[in-house]
């Protein structure tokens, strides 16, 4: 084949012109994601939009949100997070189907529709299903747009990708925020405009993703397993190189791909989500562990308190003492400096290893929110007695330590838990491995948003003590449950997940043992052998294949960044 149908984009780039194209087309639905997520703070905050839905008023002397029905405004919020929990596991699957092309334009439509619906919402019946709708295109969206970039891109690339990917998600928080902070000047905040708009642009981007993803490439590897291997090859000599040494290594990655495609095709009647989510049919893979792991890692990152920050910023800034002024423009900032402490995780993320950095995450948070809970209170104390000016000092020291929170949880636990799916699953079942993730996601998002509202309007800042809390409750769980991946290739995996025992120091041992008696079986995970059978287990001694039997996978990749 010597070029792409129609007008593709393939056809005319190649290489880092052609991966950065690529990489652009996936951030527009990853700002997406993150202006969806950031939206609904300012939206709550409207008074048209809690006059419309029903769930409260505005005070006209103070001109603060007064909730009546915390229930329905966090209902409102987190049955998005259902809708995401359902899209994923339909975009997982669809995208098996017809290609990551076409299921990122189908969650596309999904989404523009559910946002459609909800800046046109006239009561919150019709609220609560635009957002249904509109979590299951964005659930379709987190499924598939991983994986269409991550099988384009080399596996040195990776790593900087997922970087980047956090930052946008956060830039589109911030971008959400202070579009609302500044509309909300607009008829002193009372017009519709406050709230509708912000829901309305969001279309934007996924428009453009809609109309500019059918002139993209295919993934590769999804065209091997359509039988469209030609096309595969063309696509994989433009993203690699077509002349000299590049166009020998893009015939030996289809090579592999080829390769992997055969072994799935064998075992493919056990990596359903059934199976894979008890483990049926997984052996010595355990791939139910795998999959329970990646869940409650998700579950426990919302309720270590980013969940509540993201969405209730303004609320918790008020209780601090700050009036509903302040408390936006003191929100948009603090999604600033979130945004900038993506970053650091690129230059310590691979140093010190996915369990420190969700160790020394957990104990900065912690702490943090210990601190904000307490001078939240006596900030409330102080406003009370007429104290203004302690009210302020109060005030300013609980601001202060959300936004050493929100940095540290940008710097630690806010990368791990999405990473860790893409680096833990056989290499057969990591589009699906990554769709229990989003699943987990959206359990512990849409648990917490609906929990939110009613904790923060009976408890107050009490709540941020809970948080404080479960930072504390997840260094041990994370020491005794999650083995350690960093630097260590897919196949050598399977051999960390081999104990019979789902304890860590049972994991490091087992991984130890076969390793200083059967060294062939490194050495064959570092040639790119499979080394666990689902059904023999640990292969004793793997025997090179032929040439023409080899599978190979990833294996000197580390996709982690």
């Amino acid at each position: 084949m010597e070029r792409l149908p129609g007008f593709n984009v393939a056809n005319f780039l190649e290489k880092r012109q052609l991966l950065i194209a690529v990489n652009c087309i996936a951030a527009l639905s990853i700002f997406f994601f993150g202006y969806d997520q950031g939206m609904m703070g300012g939206v709550n905050n409207a008074k048209d939009y809690i006059d419309l839905m029903g769930f409260g008023h505005v005070d006209p002397v103070t001109e603060e949100p007064i909730i009546t029905d915390s229930l329905l405004q966090g209902g409102i919020v987190s049955v998005y997070y259902l809708g995401t929990l359902f899209g994923c596991l339909g975009g997982g699957w669809v995208g098996d189907k017809v290609g990551r092309i076409k299921t990122i334009a189908f969650g596309s439509v999904w989404a523009i529709i559910g946002a459609s619906l909800q800046c046109s919402a006239q009561n919150h019946n019709w609220m609560i299903c635009a957002r249904a709708v509109n979590g299951i295109g964005t659930g379709i969206l987190n499924a598939i747009v991983p994986v269409w970039a991550t099988e384009t891109a080399e596996h040195t690339s990776r790593g900087q990708f997922i970087a980047i990917e956090f930052t946008l998600n956060i830039f589109g928080v911030v971008v959400a925020y202070w579009l609302e902070f500044g509309l909300s000047f607009i008829d002193n905040g009372n017009s519709a405009f406050r709230w509708r708009f912000p829901i309305a642009f969001q279309i934007i981007p996924l428009l453009v993703l809609l109309a500019s993803v059918w002139f993209f490439p295919e993934s590769p590897r999804w065209l091997v397993k359509a039988g469209r291997v030609e096309e595969a090859r063309f696509i994989l000599h433009r993203l690699r190189g077509s002349t000299g040494e590049d166009r020998e290594r893009a015939e030996l990655e289809l090579h592999d791909i080829s390769n992997i495609v055969a072994l799935e095709s064998k075992e493919s009647s056990k990596n359903s989500y059934l199976h894979m989510l008890f483990g049926i049919g997984s052996g010595e893979l355990h791939t139910g562990r795998r999959v329970q792991l990646v869940i409650w890692l998700q579950i426990i990152q919302e309720w270590v308190g980013i969940a509540g920050v993201t969405i209730y910023a303004p609320t918790i800034f008020r209780i601090a003492g700050f009036d509903t002024f302040k408390s936006q423009w003191i929100s948009g900032l603090n999604n600033i400096f979130y945004m900038f402490a993506t970053l650091i995780c690129v230059f310590t993320l691979d140093r010190i290893g996915r369990r420190w950095t969700l160790y020394w995450g957990a104990v900065g948070q912690g702490i943090a929110m210990f601190l904000a809970g307490a001078f939240s209170k006596l900030g409330q104390d102080a406003t009370a007695n007429g104290d203004i000016a302690k009210a302020n000092s109060y005030g300013a020291a609980a601001a202060s330590f959300v936004f050493i929170f929100t940095s540290i949880f940008g710097a630690t636990w806010l990368t791990v838990p999405w990473l860790y799916p893409a680096e833990i699953f056989p290499l057969q079942v990591r589009a699906k491995g990554n769709a229990w993730g989003v699943f987990g996601w959206s359990i512990g998002n849409g648990w917490l948003t609906l929990l939110c509202p009613v904790m923060f309007s009976n408890i107050g800042s009490t709540t941020l003590h809970i948080f404080g809390a479960c930072n504390i409750i997840a260094i041990p769980i994370v020491w005794a449950l999650y083995p350690e991946s960093n630097q260590r290739t897919l196949e050598e995996m399977d051999l960390l997940f081999a104990a019979p025992t789902p304890w860590v120091w049972d994991a490091e041992k087992t991984f130890a043992r076969l390793k200083e008696e059967q060294p062939e079986l490194v050495q064959a995970a570092k040639r790119g052998e499979h080394l666990v059978d689902p059904e023999a287990g640990i292969l004793k001694h793997p025997a090179t294949p032929k040439p023409d039997e080899t599978v190979h996978t990833e294996s000197s990749e580390n996709v982690s960044p």
